[in-house]
């Protein structure tokens, strides 16, 4: 699951920019979660966020990415 503290972002994209499956955007100067179901969970939003703005609590994400592309042999969504 993610969570966006939006009294702590700052708006600056790294969230954007860092993320593998284009799960985050910015609107109106704060980052959003316009693709949810895309999130995986890596933890890269987190790990790149010097505000402490992106929280990700890890689940099924991260299996549910490995059965699609590597088993399933499906191109992730939001990378084409």
């Amino acid at each position: 699951m993610i969570r966006i503290d939006q009294d702590l972002c700052t708006g600056c994209g790294t969230c954007v920019l860092v993320c593998p499956h284009g799960v985050l955007a910015i609107e109106a100067r704060k980052a959003v979660v316009p693709h949810r179901h895309r999130c995986i969970e890596c933890g890269a939003c987190q790990l790149n966020c010097a505000p402490g703005a992106m929280h990700v609590t890890k689940g099924t994400g991260c299996l549910v990415a490995i059965i699609k592309e590597d088993i399933l042999k499906l191109e992730p969504e939001g990378c084409g």
